[in-house]
């Protein structure tokens, strides 16, 4: 499949994207945040990074990008999108999902490795995992913590759109654990820790993160 990955300015994590999306079996396609036209991907990820500085909140400004009004418009026909990091924040600012992301609750940066539960698997961005399967990836934020009002929470734990859960420690202060939701049909996700920098076992904490983009694949020749 030909996933676009998106850069935006103080976009950080675009190549190390393109990377994760090419061992995972796929063809990476360079987008561009100015240009609207898709290239006709088969799916999208918005990466993580500072896109335009984080000037009035992460992600605010992204939202209005080019390439985001496509994104957006496939997305509501079923192109499967992920966010990551700073692309989770986008994709609530562009209300392609609920909640927000806000200051990390101690206030500071963390980078850390991160154990998560994987506990929804029936997207294309999770199916390579076993339901409740426990990983470990990468996380590094200092916005990262999800907020939504109680009925936006119980909606989503109630239709089973919690993607995944922090463990152990709650590192950032999401309400309930949250680390990743996604839209009521699946196909668009947003995470916050950074699979793409869990691909190899040389340069990250395993391979962990590598299902999010295998499982394209998979569903591509299920």
């Amino acid at each position: 499949m030909r996933v676009g990955v998106v850069t935006f300015p103080g976009s950080l994590d675009d190549v190390d994207a393109r990377r994760a999306v090419t061992i995972g079996g796929n063809e990476a396609v360079a987008l561009w945040h100015g240009d609207d036209d898709l290239k006709g991907v088969d799916a999208v990820v918005l990466p993580g990074g500072f896109s335009y500085g984080d000037y009035l909140r992460c992600g605010a400004i992204s939202r209005f990008a080019p390439v985001m009004t496509s994104v957006i418009e496939a997305a509501g026909k079923g192109l499967p999108v992920l966010g990551i990091c700073n692309g989770f924040q986008i994709l609530c600012e562009s209300h392609l999902l609920p909640g927000a992301l806000i200051r990390n609750d101690h206030r500071k940066f963390v980078c850390r490795d991160q154990r998560l539960r994987i506990e929804r698997v029936d997207t294309p961005w999770t199916s390579a995992y076993a339901e409740g399967a426990e990983v470990t990836i990468v996380l590094k934020n200092g916005e990262g913590g999800f907020v939504a009002d109680e009925s936006t929470l119980d909606m989503l734990e109630g239709e089973g759109r919690v993607v995944a859960r922090y463990l152990d420690d709650n590192p950032n202060g999401s309400l309930r654990d949250i680390a990743g939701i996604s839209n009521e049909r699946g196909n668009v996700v947003g995470l916050m820790p950074h699979p793409e920098h869990a691909v190899e076992d040389l340069t990250g904490p395993g391979t962990d993160g590598l299902g999010f983009f295998t499982s394209l694949a998979e569903k591509a020749f299920a």
